[in-house]
C-alpha cells in the first residue's frame, strides 16, 4: 500500500498553487487576518465535487480555480 502524500492546507487541492486562505495565514503567522476571500464567493457543486475526498475540509481552493470554473 502506497502512503498518500501529506496535504498542505496552504495550497489549492486542484492546482497545487497557494490558496491565500486567511485562516491558514493566521495559523502560520499568529497575526489576525480579515475574513477570507472565500467567505464572499459562491462555489458551484460541480467545482466542489472536483476536490479530492482526502482534501475536503482540509485545503481551500484558490481564486484562479474558482474563477476558471465560473468562466
Amino acid at each position: 500500500m502506497t502512503p498518500t502524500p501529506s496535504l498542505n492546507p496552504q495550497n489549492c487541492p486542484l492546482c497545487g498553487q497557494p490558496n491565500q486562505c486567511a485562516m491558514e495565514v493566521q495559523l502560520a503567522t499568529g497575526i489576525p487576518q480579515p475574513p477570507c476571500w472565500c467567505t464572499q464567493t459562491q462555489f458551484s457543486a460541480e467545482l466542489l465535487n472536483k476536490i479530492p475526498e482526502t482534501a475536503q475540509g482540509v485545503a481551500c481552493l484558490c481564486t484562479a480555480c474558482v474563477k476558471a470554473s465560473q468562466a
